[in-house]
Parts: structure tokens; C-alpha cells; sequence
């Protein structure tokens, strides 16, 4: 149904509670949080209107925009426009599926799961579009590597043509980079915004894409729990352009410290780093942090060598999904490294300083913030069932339920309370095996010519997903990691500590790296890292 008419006041906190959904058209949000645009997507959505024009100076990233934030402008103009200016022809894009094509996948997201399914996906079968605003797959676990120059962040970025090959050679196989900013399940649509920086004719550019069969893994967003300033000051780090940020504030931060005339104490903020949250990336970059400072800061910053610092703030234990004995060791170890491990909740952030619930300030020059991620503002905005804590119900076959051919996958999706199955936590294995389980249920599909719309309910779909925790790993810098390898919190199992544990935890990743160019960039970056040191050059 078309709008004659929207009107929108100005922007809306990302924690805003969302009016009732509307059961016919769309209703539309601004939100403060980043690069999305949020379409609540009715059952009987016919047509998306045109939005005003936006500011898409900033980057997107499944959401997450690069750190610092910078806020919209706190108005918009009202829209009055007659009714046929909304007609479905403005919308170019992909149409249905003709009798005798191939049938469509169409894939939101460019992550594990979702890179995972894409790789596995029979293309004999299916033609597939895949919808993301980024045209790589991260390594996520060796992200952190890339902040101090241990790792290029060219070896932990994998193009999504490389790993499914018809996205760039197959007629009828797409990769579009853009941003879903709704869902239309009746009519089996999706509409998208593109990522641009004003080079298209129109400004923001729409178009819409029908599919035969959708799968959503369009990833979560940074857990904030509403804290003042965490959006504006801190950096995150989940995606590759996070990590440059990180990098070139840490290298601006080390030579304006060595400036003339810098006092002691402003020496002594520039050159704080602090590190919110004690899960494993917390603990990973805090310990890539205290390494760069012990090898490469002591040698080539000596004037400041003294000042820099590294503090890890948890609320509670660090590492505490780890065994005990593992999290006493990480404790010992990271203290020993120079790293100060602080006990507290962040009440509000600001430019300089931060304070916690206590009242004590903590100044700093560095932020990352790093306190588990949650369902992105798309997520919350899509009129699907959710699971407990916001993300796209499933079930035991990944299916949401209640829309005919759309599947959810990743951090995005979570079992429904009726299935009587736990949400499973945000990790790459979970996302990893979802894709690889669900890529198997759809070529099987696809062999039994139920590909097309509407056209598998009578297949059968096998056994459902199961998952089996494979145990966690986590470098803590200087050569040591810790290797968990129980199946669950309260199971019994192999736990490793120490120089043989950074071997594994070395190992296997370089083995989980995707393509065999990236491992070699890996492996080459390591040798010649421990050779040479990490680069302290500042580009950019």
C-alpha cells in the first residue's frame, strides 16, 4: 500500500521501543544508530516510498558504521508527495523468476554464516544474489591482530566473489552492495539502498529484488545497554575498517604524545588505552596491545615508552564462559604483561574521560569497546517472530515460521521458546555450522524441484540442525593462549594453557582461514613480524 504522506520529527535513540506493527504498509524510522535505515515490513507491504536524501559520507558495515559516530542532522523535511509518485514501476530491480529459470537465492549478509552457505550453495540448481554493504568476509578471530600491525588487514578480508565464483561469472548471479531496508514476504521481495557516495544519478538509490527463497544473516550490532557517549567516543571492533580506525588513532595518539610542550598528564592520557569488556576479543586485543607496547613501543617511541598503559574494565570475570583454571591463568598472565585488570560498570563516556558506577573517572586516548554484540536495528525492524533477546525466531530447520521460503542464520537468528532449544551464542562455529547445515537442506530441496516459491512444502527436509560446541581458544599475548576444549560450561574436558596453546590456537586458525591466498598472507605476515617487528607506519 502506498503512502500518500510521511512524516518524520528527527532521529530516535537506537533503544526507542518500537510502536505496534503496522499489518498493511510500512512504517519508517530514523535511528541515531548508523547507516541503517529501518523498515518495519508489513505482511501486506506493496510499495516502499522515497525517503528524503541522507549523508552517506560514513561507512557501512552490516550495519555498524566506522567509530567514532557522527550524528544526523536532527530534522528532516516532511514529504508530500501525490500517490502515483509512488507507483511500484520507480522500484528497477530483479522480477520473479520465470518458468523454466533457475530459482533465486537471494542472501542478506556477508558473514560467516552467510559466506558459508554461499560457498556450498549447488549453482547448477540455483542462480543466487547475494545483498550485503560490504563485498568481503572478515576473519573475525584474527581481527584483532590487524590493530598493531601483527597481521595486513588485507589477510583477514576475503572477497565474497572468491568464495562463491558465480556472484561474478554466472548470467543470473549478483552481488549488490547495499543494505536491506525491507522485506515484503507476501509478494517475496526484498528492497535495498545502495551504498553510495553520490556518484549514482539519485540519491539515496533504491531498487528491489524478488526471490524464491530468502536467507537472512545480516549479523548483530555492538551491545552499548544505552550508555551515554559509547557511540560518539568509542571504537568498536567487528569489521576490517574498525580495526583501521583502531590502528591509526593508537600511531596518532604515540607521536602527538612525543610533540614539545605536552604535559605529563595529557602524555599520560594520550597514551591510556582501555579496553571495555573481558571476553575473548577484549582479552585477544588487550594482549596484542601489550605485546606492540613491550617489543615495539619500548623501541622506537623510547621518549614515551613510560606513559602508555593498557586497562581491561569487566563487570565481572574475564573470560568467564572459560574454564576456572584458564581464567586464573589469563588473570596472571595479562597482569604480568602490564595490562591492569579493573572491576567495573561504565556509566557514561566522554570525550577524554570515562566514569563508572563508582564515580571514579578513567581518562583516556584510546576506547574500544567490546561487550558482545545484540540484534541490529534491521532485525528489530522486520514484523517477524523473535526469539528471547530480540533475534529472528527459528526452527529446528532454521525456517522462520509463519512466511513461506524465509530462513534466518548467524547472530541474527535464534530458536523460538516453543522449539525448547537455548539461543545459541554469537560465535563463528555457531554461524559456520548454521550455513553449512542449511546450504545441505537447500540443495536437497533443490533436487527434489522444490527451489521455487512456495514450492517445498511437501519436501522432506531430513533431520533438523544440532549443534555440538567444538571448545574456544584465546590468545593473551607474548607467545601464550588458552585453549578450551569442553563442550559446554559445566562439562568436563581437555583444558591447555601456555607456549603449546598458542601453537594450536595458531594452527587451527590458519587452517580455518578461507581461501589458501589468505592463509599464505597470514603465514608470511607472522614470520615476518617476528623477524622484523610489527610496521608503526600511519597511512591514511
Amino acid at each position: 500500500m502506498a503512502f500518500s504522506r510521511i512524516a518524520r520529527t528527527g532521529l530516535r535513540r537506537a533503544e526507542g521501543t518500537f510502536s505496534s506493527y503496522a499489518s498493511e504498509g510500512v512504517l519508517v524510522h530514523r535511528w541515531s544508530s548508523p547507516s541503517l535505515r529501518n523498515v518495519i515490513a508489513g505482511s501486506h507491504l506493496s510499495y516502499l516510498s522515497t525517503f528524503s536524501t541522507v549523508n552517506h559520507a560514513s561507512f557501512w558495515n552490516r550495519g555498524i558504521r566506522v567509530t567514532p559516530n557522527y550524528q544526523f542532522p536532527n530534522a528532516e523535511r516532511i514529504l508530500d508527495e501525490s500517490e502515483n509518485e509512488y507507483d511500484e514501476r520507480r522500484y528497477p530491480g530483479l522480477e520473479a523468476t520465470k518458468p523454466g529459470e533457475k530459482p533465486r537465492v537471494v542472501v542478506l549478509g556477508t558473514g560467516w554464516a552467510a559466506c558459508r552457505f554461499m560457498k556450498g550453495l549447488d549453482t547448477k540448481i540455483y542462480d543466487v544474489v547475494c545483498i550485503s554493504p560490504r563485498n568481503h568476509m572478515v576473519f573475525t578471530p584474527l581481527l584483532a591482530s590487524t590493530c598493531v600491525g601483527t597481521l595486513e588487514f588485507r589477510s583477514v578480508a576475503e572477497p565474497v566473489s572468491r568464495i562463491q565464483s558465480a556472484l561474478a561469472t554466472s548470467p543470473n548471479s549478483y552481488f549488490y552492495l547495499a543494505s536491506c531496508i525491507g522485506v515484503d514476504t507476501d509478494k517475496h521481495e526484498v528492497f535495498c539502498e545502495t551504498v553510495s557516495n553520490g556518484g549514482l544519478p539519485q540519491e539515496p538509490y533504491r531498487f528491489k529484488v524478488a526471490y524464491d527463497k530468502l536467507v537472512i544473516a545480516a549479523g548483530a550490532e555492538p551491545l552499548t545497554f544505552g550508555i551515554k557517549g559509547v557511540k560518539e567516543h568509542a571504537f568498536f571492533l567487528r569489521e576490517v575498517n574498525h580495526a583501521q580506525e583502531i590502528r591509526k588513532k593508537l600511531l596518532l595518539n604515540l607521536m602527538l604524545s612525543e610533540n614539545p610542550g605536552i604535559s605529563e598528564e595529557e602524555k599520560s592520557r594520550l597514551l591510556h588505552c582501555v579496553v571495555i569488556g573481558g571476553g575473548p576479543t577484549g582479552v585477544e586485543f588487550s594482549g596484542e596491545l601489550s605485546d606492540f607496547i613491550m617489543r615495539d613501543v619500548q623501541e622506537r617511541f623510547a621518549h614515551v615508552k613510560d606513559h602508555i598503559k593498557v586497562t581491561l574494565i569487566e563487570a565481572n570475570e574475564i573470560l568467564s564462559s572459560f574454564d576456572v583454571g584458564l581464567r586464573q591463568y589469563a588473570t596472571n598472565h595479562l597482569t604480568k604483561c602490564g595490562v591492569c585488570l579493573t572491576k567495573g560498570v561504565v556509566k557514561e563516556v566522554h570525550s577524554r574521560k570515562l566514569v563508572l558506577s563508582d564515580g571514579t573517572e578513567v581518562p583516556y586516548g584510546l576506547l574500544v569497546w567490546s561487550t558482545g554484540v545484540g540484534p541490529s536495528e534491521f532485525v528489530k525492524s522486520l514484523n517477524l517472530p523473535k526469539s528471547p533477546g530480540g533475534r529472528i525466531g527459528i526452527d529446528q530447520w532454521l525456517r522462520v515460521p509463519a512466511v513461506e521460503d524465509v530462513f534466518a542464520l548467524g547472530d541474527c537468528a535464534g530458536f523460538l521458546e516453543q522449539t525448547g532449544r537455548p539461543v545459541l551464542p554469537a560465535l563463528a562455529q555457531v554461524a559456520e555450522r548454521q550455513g553449512k547445515y542449511l546450504v545441505q537442506l537447500f540443495n536437497n530441496i533443490g533436487r527434489q524441484n522444490g527451489g521455487k516459491a512456495f514450492s517445498a512444502k511437501e519436501v522432506p527436509l531430513g533431520d533438523p540442525f544440532v549443534y555440538k560446541h567444538m571448545g574456544s581458544m584465546a590468545s593473551v599475548g607474548r607467545y601464550k593462549a588458552l585453549v578450551d576444549l569442553r563442550q559446554s560450561k559445566d562439562a568436563k574436558g581437555l583444558s591447555l594453557a601456555g607456549f603449546l596453546s598458542w601453537l594450536i590456537w595458531r594452527s587451527a586458525y590458519l587452517t580455518r582461514v578461507v581461501s589458501w591466498r589468505n592463509r599464505f598472507y597470514v603465514a608470511v605476515n607472522w614470520a615476518t613480524t617476528l623477524v622484523f617487528g610489527r610496521d608503526n607506519s600511519r597511512i591514511g
